[in-house]
């Protein structure tokens, strides 16, 4: 078939990794269609507005170890629209600020002498007689911190955002996380001591770019220069169908029942979702893997208060055990832009399950428990509060790693290989890895190679290195390789598995 008569290139979801592959297709003069199920392109990195004020949806550093992302960011926005941001973000307990990451003296110190002791003591006891279970994440940090700085600085937050008890994430993902880190080698390697002396401090990142009117900038600019190039984006056009015969994909149909031919497919849908679309369809042992992959949600609910009753940081976390609230952002320390004059927006995070309490809220109820809690935590007084208030959920913010999930995505992605090899998963839901905004540019990137220049790249071993979560260092690789196939890359711990009437009553 001459190349000219060839069907366009079908992208699926009009996020990062979506429209990265588009711009990339576009700029090889490639006929590219992208579809996309919601109103608004960016996925989680979209820019949400409501009344004129800007919400970032999680927050998203611009910062990358891979040079071709960090072109690309400069391809699609100018450098006039970037801004450098500091980065500062700190640990909320008993209404005073820590610093994040953790420093002994700051956070000693910060607790007042008594605590301080106490802390010091708890830690002087774990050293003679320490946690008998060290195979899970309380075991694991408590041994090194002590019982006393556990539940002050890591146990809260972390079964917050997990929705799970510490006790059932297991330690490898604290060992990935902490490093070899402990109370007594944190105080001497502030001195200078201890094995390598300060060289061996890895630090994160000072400063970071930031777009002026936040990410979803960079991808409302994306979508017009795929448009400008002769691209198809279809908003509110969920995949109902992917059909395919003979070894390859062919056809993708809409919810609405538009077909549009395909000569290959990248997929940015959740992997479970894009699995059960095939027809004709898996078989029972694909979909029971499909069926058993889960994710973690969030919501935002945004209020508005005056300038002078925000905070410095990014976002602060929130440690203490009497609220539901994980993180607070303060969009005008993002962007000046992205608020009013003599006001800002703070964004308080939920980490929730679709279908549980909090997702079923009204956003009434939603913004009256964030102007509670955020009275509470005392980050602003209540009276500073502002009437106005809005409530932004997203699903499947984060891919679950559950006991076996890994094996689950194994049997997924070694079906779509045989069966339909110019079907492509990238992306954080599109492969099921809880990906950073770059990581998922350059799974695209990587896939348009292969479809474009006929290269062989792996896409699977993109975000596997053991060390990445915005450090610097002197040895960093701009492409990671697969060294080590038990990792989960970007932090994230394996959590216990769910049995499968707890995931319907989830979804109820």
């Amino acid at each position: 078939m001459d190349s000219l008569a060839r069907p366009p290139v079908l992208v699926i979801g009009a996020g990062p990794a979506g429209l990265t592959a588009a711009v990339r297709l576009t700029q090889a003069d490639v006929d590219v269609t992208v579809v996309e199920a919601s109103d608004s392109v960016g996925g989680i990195s979209r820019t949400v507005e409501r009344d004129g004020w800007r919400f970032d949806l999680g927050g998203h550093r611009f910062f990358t170890k891979v040079p071709e992302v960090e072109a690309f960011w400069h391809e699609v926005l100018p450098d006039e629209d970037f801004l450098s941001r500091p980065r500062l973000s700190r640990i909320l307990y008993r209404g005073k600020l820590f610093d994040y990451p953790l420093k002994p003296f700051n956070a000693l110190f910060g607790l007042g002498v008594l605590e301080a002791i106490r802390c010091v003591l708890s830690y002087a006891m774990v050293r003679v007689r320490p946690p008998k279970d060290q195979s899970n994440f309380e075991g694991w940090v408590a041994a090194r911190f002590g019982w006393r700085l556990y539940r002050i600085f890591f146990k809260t937050y972390t079964e917050k955002v997990w929705g799970v008890p510490a006790t059932d994430i297991q330690a490898d993902w604290a060992a990935q996380r902490i490093k070899n880190l402990s109370l007594l080698n944190a105080i001497t390697s502030a001195f200078g001591f201890g094995k390598g002396g300060k060289e061996q401090i890895t630090t994160l990142i000072e400063e970071f770019q930031y777009p002026r009117l936040g990410p979803g900038m960079m991808w409302d600019r994306a979508r017009d220069l795929v448009l400008a190039d002769g691209g198809q984006i279809l908003m509110e056009s969920p995949v109902a169908k992917v059909e395919h015969a003979d070894g390859a994909a062919h056809t993708v149909v809409l919810a609405n029942g538009e077909r549009l031919p395909a000569s290959a497919v990248i997929s940015s849908m959740p992997m479970p979702e894009l699995v059960r679309a095939m027809d004709p369809p898996a078989p029972a042992d694909v979909l029971e893997a499909a069926d058993n992959l889960g994710f973690r949600d969030f919501l935002t609910v945004a209020l508005i208060v005056p300038e002078s009753a925000g905070f410095p940081d990014n976002w602060i976390y929130i440690h203490e055990p009497g609220v539901r609230v994980g993180r607070v952002q303060n969009f005008g320390s993002w962007s000046p832009e992205l608020v009013k004059d003599g006001y800002t927006c703070l964004g308080l995070e939920y980490f929730v399950s679709e279908g549980d309490d909090l997702w079923e809220s009204s956003d009434e109820d939603l913004i009256a428990l964030g102007k509670a809690e955020l009275a509470k935590t005392g980050l602003a007084p209540a009276g500073a509060i502002q009437a106005a208030g809005y409530v932004v959920r997203v699903p499947k913010a984060y891919p679950v790693y559950d006991e076996g999930y890994a094996e689950r995505v194994d049997v997924l992605r070694a079906w779509l290989a045989a069966t339909v090899p110019n079907v492509h998963p990238v992306g954080r839901n599109g492969m099921h890895r809880y990906n950073n905004q770059d990581h998922s540019m350059l799974t695209a990137m990587l896939s348009v190679d292969n479809i474009v220049k006929g290269t062989t790249h792996d896409v699977w071993t993109v975000n596997v290195e053991e060390d990445y979560h915005e450090t610097v260092s002197s040895t960093d690789a701009a492409y990671p390789s697969d060294t080590a196939s038990s990792r989960t890359g970007r932090d994230a711990p394996i959590l216990p598995r769910r049995s499968q009437p707890d995931r319907e009553e989830s979804a109820a």
